[in-house]
């Protein structure tokens, strides 16, 4: 029987010309050999992802005339929430919420022992009231140039929910040291939630575990702080994104836009 003809290779399997100012038939180096299996391995998992629109098309989009500094306090926010979850996981590794004494004392440890645990536990301890103060001054820029306003309001929204979910995880985070002036201000905290209307009380009783602040409060506020609000930010990050992307950014409100001749109605 006669055999059937080889089908030919897509065009992305073909071997690949030489790069521009080399010569043909001249061995390549390692330089250049580790650059094309690069290419392959990216285009491999593109193939089977289509990744690539997806980065184009959250990367690559219009931005309007005027865009300046202002503009780059979200992402600085965003950057500084990410700074807060790889500080907060290596401090972690060490932390024991343990109210009877090992609370303190692993904080001590990591201050005190750990290889650059004093340069660490700094970034999460003030890299906090970074993130908090960035928040504010986001949510000001949006207000301010009407970044609130159709069809952005859900976005405005999930900014809302963040900036609060950004004061419950420095609030649950307080009290994680253990030590006499987090205890204190954390009970004058919640002692300020309980009188709030309806269910300020029910608040309050959540936050400690019970009537009295005990081991069992240290854990739930462990647990608020590690799972609960940085899976919720993570979530109401990737929303706001997705929205920014989708919707695109406001001008300042002193850049004007320029009506354009074809859509003007004549007068007569």
């Amino acid at each position: 029987m006669p055999k059937l003809p080889t089908p030919p290779l897509p065009p992305r399997f073909l071997p690949q010309p030489p790069p521009p100012g080399t010569q043909e038939g001249r061995p390549r180096t390692p330089l250049e050999k580790g650059a094309e299996a690069g290419k392959t391995v990216v285009d491999w998992v593109d193939e089977r992802t289509s990744l690539s629109g997806a980065a184009r098309w959250l990367m690559f989009r219009k931005v309007p005339k005027g865009t300046n500094w202002f503009y780059t306090l979200g992402s600085a926010t965003m950057f500084a929430f990410l700074s807060q979850a790889v500080t907060g996981v290596f401090l972690a590794m060490y932390y024991r919420p343990d109210a009877s004494g090992g609370a303190y004392e692993s904080i001590s440890y990591i201050t005190n022992n750990v290889f650059l645990g004093q340069l660490v536990r700094g970034m999460h301890r003030w890299g906090s009231s970074v993130m908090v103060v960035l928040v504010f001054l986001h949510m000001g820029r949006t207000f301010f140039f009407g970044a609130y306003k159709y069809p952005r309001e859900l976005n405005w929204v999930i900014g809302v929910v963040l900036l609060i979910l950004t004061m419950t995880m420095s609030f649950t985070g307080y009290l994680l040291p253990f030590d006499q002036q987090s205890y204190g201000a954390t009970i004058v905290g919640v002692n300020i939630n309980g009188t709030g209307p309806l269910l300020g009380p029910y608040l309050s009783d959540f936050l400690r575990g019970g009537p009295e602040f005990t081991q069992t409060t240290l854990s739930r506020f462990y647990a608020i702080h590690m799972l609960l609000v940085p899976g919720l930010i993570f979530a109401m990050i990737g929303a706001h994104l997705y929205l920014v992307a989708k919707l695109g950014t406001t001008a300042p409100p002193w850049q004007k836009a320029k009506p354009q001749p074809e859509l003007v109605e004549e007068r007569l």
